[in-house]
């Protein structure tokens, strides 16, 4: 069953030199219990779709799709009010960059209450068992002191664990994680991988992981979206886009890899259209 339907979606921002287009009628479908990898090179508009579909851009964009249904209900057509008591509960997202999504000013136990307390009303003895909990469940160490902490006095990895205590804190039916591992060390990255995929077994949760990262692909998708400038270049299978890629950009992404160098330097790439690099 659909968790998720995205069809014909298309964001423009207003620049000082006219519209710009960020996604030029993408669509996707997401189905429960089902890892969705988006995939593409930084500008291709991964972490833009999902902020459109969460309704977190901000005024200079205008999106348009025809329609964005969630568990067989339209996000179009609800109100500002309706929709916010969707985003944060049944649909949530880690943020890239956690120390730049956290607030400096409030400890980390105290912005995970904040989502207790808006969506589920719980009250403030509540709050505090539960947020141990949380950061117990994301393994994080001496969680009653640790959710008196400010960001700054954590670790990158530490304050991601954190943006996935906030996130999974309602127990949503779908979450977005918006490149989960970046700037975290290779250590730490196969520890958050393993820990979402832990949380994402255990919850039957729909998943949508956008990366660029062709190896987090590999260990962690079902189904894989490429994008590239905007566009959707090839929607396959995990292993039939690893053994037979059809795009001609997919098929330089995966040879990218560094398993796959074959000289010192890589090729010039054209700009590509799903059939092929564009015409000069």
């Amino acid at each position: 069953m659909a968790l998720l339907e995205v069809d014909n979606l298309t964001v423009t921002f207003r620049t000082a030199s006219g519209p710009f287009v960020a996604l030029d009628g993408i669509s996707y479908r997401v189905d429960q219990r089902e890892v969705l990898a988006i995939v593409g090179e930084s500008g291709s508009g991964k972490s833009v779709a999902m902020l459109a579909i969460m309704g977190l851009l901000p005024p200079s964009a205008t999106v348009k799709a025809d329609r964005i249904v969630f568990e067989g209900r339209d996000m179009l057509a609800m109100t500002p009010r309706q929709r916010r008591q969707i985003i944060g509960k049944d649909i949530a997202m880690i943020f890239q960059e956690p120390m730049a999504s956290l607030n400096p000013c409030f400890t980390v136990g105290y912005q995970i209450g904040e989502v207790l307390k808006y969506h589920l009303g719980m009250r403030r003895g509540a709050r505090r068992k539960r947020i141990v909990e949380l950061l117990e469940e994301v393994r994080i160490a001496d969680p009653i002191h640790r959710m008196k902490s400010f960001p700054h006095q954590m670790s990158g990895g530490q304050c991601q664990r954190v943006m996935i205590a906030m996130a999974i804190s309602c127990r949503p039916k779908l979450l977005i994680a918006d490149e989960p591992t970046t700037a975290l060390d290779v250590t730490i990255q196969k520890q958050i991988l393993e820990l979402l995929m832990q949380l994402q077994a255990e919850e039957g949760m729909g998943m949508i992981i956008i990366t660029h990262d062709m190896g987090v692909v590999a260990e962690t998708a079902d189904r894989v979206i490429v994008q590239y400038k905007g566009r959707r270049m090839e929607e396959a299978n995990v292993l039939d886009l690893f053994a037979n890629p059809k795009s001609p950009y997919t098929k330089g992404l995966l040879a990218a890899l560094p398993e796959n160098a074959t000289g010192d330097r890589l090729p010039v790439v054209a700009d590509f259209t799903p059939d092929g690099p564009a015409a000069p």
